[in-house]
């Protein structure tokens, strides 16, 4: 059953990347895009295919698969089925970070200053909400990480007001929407290092999450550090969803879905579902970036917007599925 459903979404994912490479402003045939690949004579196929498309599906691949792993993991870690990366601060921090280097104009001044401003806020934000939460449990961690994103969604929301001009405030509320559009292999460079870290690091707690399900003296008992196992999360999220964010812009709900598509294939193990986590993210952002192509430039369609649209919807549900099954 495992081996089969990921067999699926495999083929889905391959059928999603071909369509990411065929699908935009100049619509290409598959054997326009197999010549272009094949031959490496420049041309302009070639050039759309391998500056433009490529960077934004090795993109789209990265950010859905760091945002599902970390969605399982944390879910797994605070035993919450509403856990999602955006709790511990880490989306919100790396947005006020961009809107900082929007602001003060360093984005005009250097080309990946607001992705790398983003992605000091999302560890900043992360290192402080462990800092306050550090000698507490698993609710404080919740709460100490709501306060950090609550302050610097505050943040955003004071630069928005005091923005100097309509053309500041109009990319601020562009960048917050979250696109893929103009990515290059410069954002790909900038984020693939944190995100292959914060992936490895996450893949580390798998065993821990596990035991953490019989809760956390039981699973200190078997051996488990849990202040290692929280760690190491918190780590692994910052660095990885962090840097998603910093290329991307803030996108919503990957994260929280994932997990839930993820569980039943696994048995609901908590550290089986990472993987299939990962891959359903990838899988759920590529698809959300083809429809975005697919919309056209005239509806200019925001990655971020349309993910919401439909995770919106699947989180009032979930809410209401743990009101009716709640005790």
């Amino acid at each position: 059953m495992r081996r089969a459903a990921l067999g699926l979404i495999a083929l889905a994912m391959v059928a999603l990347a071909a369509a990411s490479l065929l699908a935009g402003p100049v619509w290409l045939s598959p054997a326009t895009v197999l010549a272009a690949l094949a031959d490496p004579q420049p041309s302009l196929a070639r050039l759309l295919i391998v500056e433009v498309r490529l960077p934004r599906l090795v993109l789209s691949l990265m950010v859905g698969g760091i945002l599902g792993l970390a969605g399982a993991v944390l879910q797994g870690l605070l035993r919450n089925p509403l856990a999602e990366p955006g709790l511990l601060g880490a989306s919100s921090g790396a947005s006020l970070g961009a809107v900082i280097a929007i602001y003060y104009g360093f984005a005009a001044s250097a080309g990946l200053a607001t992705p790398a401003f983003a992605l000091i806020g999302a560890l900043a934000a992360v290192g402080i909400a462990f800092a306050l939460s550090r000698t507490g449990g698993t609710l404080s961690l919740i709460l100490a990480g709501v306060a950090v994103s609550t302050l610097a969604s505050a943040g955003v929301s004071l630069a928005l007001n005091l923005a100097p001009n309509p053309f500041a405030a109009y990319e601020i509320v562009t960048w917050l929407m979250g696109s893929l559009a103009d990515r290059s292999w410069d954002h790909v460079t900038l984020a693939a290092p944190f995100i292959v870290i914060g992936a490895v690091l996450l893949s580390l707690t798998a065993r821990g999450l596990d035991a953490l399900t019989l809760g956390e003296r039981q699973a200190e008992s078997l051996g488990v550090d849990v202040g290692r196992l929280r760690l190491l999360a918190l780590i692994g999220t910052a660095a990885g969803v962090g840097a998603a964010t910093a290329v991307t812009g803030a996108v919503g709900f990957v994260g929280l879905i994932a997990p839930h598509l993820a569980r039943p294939l696994v048995g609901h193990r908590p550290g089986a579902a990472l993987a299939p986590a990962a891959l359903i993210g990838a899988a759920l952002v590529l698809a959300a970036d083809v429809a975005t192509k697919i919309a056209g430039p005239a509806l200019d369609l925001k990655l971020g917007v349309l993910i919401a649209v439909v995770g919106a919807p699947f989180f009032l549900w979930l809410v209401l599925r743990v009101r009716s099954t709640a005790p």
